[in-house]
């Protein structure tokens, strides 16, 4: 039996969810005809107006609906520290952390030659002309602890040196209840180089 094409449709727009097979966007796409048109209406007019309404903050490039997003207006975050992430999540879980109280610039992406992402695709430009207006003393390399975000990290790092701005990588290591034996070769080696005085 084949489905319809506006099935066929529908499972292959939830198809382009990260994560979701076509088992998975089959499942979704019969449960939301099936059981629940009222919640793919309300998926569909939340898309709608996030698609309208949300675009990137002019300073950090995370997503906002405002030109200047509420953090880089924040009057109470340290505009000397910039913290630079990979993508919007990322800084989510490092202000759910609340241990950082600087400023972001979210690249939506990492360096990747192979896959045709150059500094260009990532937004450097405009990561270069905020570090050149000189209020930005450190920046705060919070990459990926991959080939891409490592090199990614190194790219910006000489950005940084070159114009006088202290550039530093976020620690890496063993997790805060973590138990040594469990913990895996890579990571223990990072713990181990990245250690610090107490």
């Amino acid at each position: 039996m084949s489905d319809s094409p506006a099935i066929e449709g529908l499972k292959q727009a939830l198809r382009r969810l990260p994560g979701v097979g076509p088992k998975s966007a089959q499942r979704m796409a019969f449960h939301l005809l099936a059981r629940d048109r009222d919640g793919a209406r309300q998926i569909a007019e939340a898309l709608r107006l996030a698609l309208e309404r949300v675009g990137h903050c002019q300073r950090c490039n995370d997503f906002s609906e405002d030109e200047i997003c509420p953090l880089c207006a924040s009057p109470r975050r340290d505009h000397a520290l910039l913290c630079v992430v990979e993508s919007p999540a990322d800084l989510s879980s490092i202000e759910q952390s609340g241990a950082y109280h600087g400023n972001y610039f979210v690249l939506m992406g990492r360096l990747s030659p192979l896959d045709g992402i150059g500094p260009d695709e990532i937004g450097i430009h405009r990561l270069e002309a905020l570090l050149d207006e000189g209020r930005v003393k450190e920046i705060i390399l919070a990459t990926n602890l991959t080939v891409e975000g490592e090199a990614t990290a190194h790219y910006i790092s000489e950005l940084a040196h070159a114009r006088n701005i202290r550039a530093t990588r976020i620690a890496y290591g063993v997790p805060v209840g973590g138990e040594l034996e469990y913990t895996d070769r890579g990571t223990l080696a990072r713990a181990l180089t990245g250690r610090r005085d107490v």
